[in-house]
């Protein structure tokens, strides 16, 4: 690879990948199964090894996790286990598995107890960690904010700030997008969602959901002063106070922005929602909205900016229609190569890259005996990233997903960046919408660049995320 020199981002991964295969090479692990199936199942055991002792295989899934992943599917198949501080975790990959955990149709995996070990301190029952019947009741609730009427309002809204903010961005090299974006994106999510503009206090909220999603991946998971899990847990108590202090005027008033729709509305019996779930909910919605769409746009500008001849194609589709306010209906009819560009994006950098459960019953996944108290991690980063579904892995190419592409057959979950079954992304309109808006504003206005051979640091909140701010070059085009 030919990098700038010097290289932080290539020597911290080169650190990072040595010490993780000293680790590997002084402790090789035995192979061993999770559990002997029921006798006269037909099942087959799950494979793994444990690891270095304690951290198990922590190091090495940092190093890099697509490596990671792909060579535990190369040796043990869709389904196998590994260690991890403690945890003995059943990893799923492939379109097969993934379906089978996300229907769930036995009810045999939990979404609150999966996540709880993981994040439940910092996003307690979000709506992603509730299970069954009460999710489902929530969930119907939630719905009422992404109605297709709802989303035309939003984008309404919406248009300003993005036109706003992109021109506000500097001409420069080295222009630190990801962060850029971040801040874009979470001002947008408090107008349409809260009802507010934040103004100077972004960038405290900003930092506040940032250190709650890092809280979720410390390695040390204690209340230590300083640490990872110690900020996010103070984070998060500063977000609940900021939802918390607002409620009694939101259940007053009549405001139609989720937050205010939260406070009022009331269930089938008549209640209503605690000031504690109004509070969950927003903290976890607020996240969902900017941090995942923050990765998707991030990764999509730093593809194109090292596939100029794409970004190209974008641009003449994006400045081939001279409107500047979109619809709804404008997006989903008008701008296929867009749509391709960012479903290539999805599929290589998952911004939803690994989600959890918890096996409550004994159960099976392609074959395999999962046994009750299982924690299973469902890897759909890596799922999407192997050759088995998708040729060229790891080649930036939209065309997979332009008509007359290659008509190969592929599992209707080889391509899910947004999940499956009832916990299937309540936001995926919104998510499309946001990075859409946004790249046929950046297209029709900038042209970027990423130095050749440039890779950026990727570190894991919810999903790759540019640690080292994803610098490009920035340049304001003098017509569009």
């Amino acid at each position: 690879m030919t990098v700038l020199s010097p290289d932080p981002v290539a020597a911290a991964r080169h650190r990072v990948q040595s010490a993780a295969a000293r680790l590997t090479s002084r402790y090789p692990s035995r192979v061993r199964a999770l559990a002997d199936p029921p006798p006269g199942s037909g099942l087959e055991p799950v494979l793994g090894d444990y690891g270095f002792p304690v951290l198990g295989h922590v190091m090495s899934s940092i190093a890099d996790p697509l490596d990671f992943a792909r060579r535990r599917y190369e040796r043990y198949g869709p389904v196998s286990w590994a260690g991890g501080v403690g945890f003995r975790v059943v990893q799923l990959m492939g379109p097969e598995a993934l379906e089978t955990a996300w229907i769930n149709k036995d009810k045999a995996f939990s979404s609150t107890r999966g996540w709880a070990p993981v994040i439940g301190p910092f996003f307690h029952r979000g709506i992603m960690l509730l299970d069954f019947d009460e999710h489902r009741d929530h969930r119907r609730i939630m719905q009422h904010a992404f109605t297709r009427s709802a989303l035309d309002g939003y984008l309404e809204l919406m248009r300003p700030g993005i036109e706003n903010a992109i021109a506000g961005w500097p001409t420069a090299t080295g222009f630190h997008f990801y962060p850029s974006v971040k801040r874009l994106l979470l001002d947008q999510a408090a107008e349409v969602f809260v009802g507010a503009r934040l103004g100077a206090e972004s960038d405290r909220l900003s930092a506040d959901f940032h250190d709650t999603v890092c809280g979720g991946q410390a390695l040390i998971r204690a209340d230590v002063p300083g640490g990872t899990w110690a900020r996010g847990l103070r984070a998060r108590t500063r977000l609940e106070r900021y939802f918390a202090d607002a409620v009694p005027a939101r259940r007053a008033g009549d405001g139609t922005d989720l937050f205010s729709m939260l406070c009022r509305v009331r269930t089938e019996d008549g209640d209503r929602f605690s000031d504690g779930d109004i509070v969950n909910h927003m903290i976890f919605l607020l996240m969902a909205a900017h941090d995942t769409s923050a990765i998707a746009v991030s990764m999509l500008v730093y593809e194109l900016g090292r596939n100029i001849q794409w970004q190209n194609l974008l641009r003449d589709e994006a400045l081939a229609d001279p409107n500047d306010e979109l619809t709804m209906s404008d997006l989903a009819a008008g701008y296929p190569l867009l749509d391709a560009a960012f479903k290539e994006a999805l599929r290589m950098y998952a911004p939803a890259g690994t989600l959890f459960r918890q096996a409550i019953a004994d159960t099976e996944v392609a074959g395999h005996f999962i046994p009750r108290k299982s924690q299973v991690a469902i890897n759909v980063y890596a799922s999407m990233r192997l050759s088995d579904w998708w040729p060229d892995p790891d080649r930036f190419d939209p065309g997979r997903f332009l008509e007359g592409a290659d008509p190969k057959p592929v599992h209707r979950y080889a391509f899910a960046p947004f999940g499956g079954g009832v916990h299937k992304c309540l936001g995926q309109q919104f998510a499309d919408m946001n990075v859409k808006v946004i790249m046929h504003h950046l297209l029709r206005r900038c042209e970027w660049r990423v130095p050749a051979g440039y890779e950026p640091l990727l570190s894991w909140g919810t999903g790759p995320t540019p640690a080292d701010g994803l610098p490009i070059s920035l340049r304001r085009r003098s017509a569009g």
